[in-house]
């Protein structure tokens, strides 16, 4: 299973997919941190049966709440990912992957709702606490498919 954070580090909350990466890396579950071309997803993702993903929303929901997708049975709703400050956004990655036949057979993205993209601003406490959550529910999920 491959696990990726993506966001900028340096816009306040688009950075909750890297965190989520980092704070896995430090509870001993490999997971990688994606903050520039989407497109290098897709090459990333090629040869892995499943994937996580994680980044920052905007959908509406409260700051720091989590939703989950499943890429497999429908496009992302683009309108979430418009945040993004990456050239080529989440949504449209998985969409292109889905027209070029590239899509893992299992691909999940985990959103964290966020609402401060300020250049160097600070990450929003509710992100930081969804952050800590989603990082110990995907360990403990990496391990139990570890030891099984």
């Amino acid at each position: 299973m491959l696990i990726l954070g993506c966001g900028n580090p340096d816009r306040a909350d688009d950075a909750a997919g890297l965190l989520v990466a980092a704070r896995l890396r430090e509870l001993g579950i490999d997971a990688h941190a994606r903050s520039g071309d989407m497109l290098a997803l897709i090459d990333e993702w090629n040869s892995e049966q499943a994937v996580i993903l994680v980044d920052a929303v905007v959908s509406g929901s409260a700051r720091g709440a989590i939703t989950t997708w499943d890429a497999r049975r429908g496009a992302l709703p683009a309108d979430c990912f418009s945040c993004s400050t990456h050239a080529l956004g989440v949504a449209e990655a998985v969409e292109l992957a889905r027209a070029l036949g590239r899509l893992p057979r299992k691909l999940i993205v985990y959103g964290i709702e966020a609402t401060n993209f300020e250049p160097g601003g600070s990450l929003s406490p509710e992100v930081a606490t969804a952050v800590e959550r989603l990082a110990q529910d995907l360990a403990a999920t990496a391990r139990l498919l570890n030891s099984a």
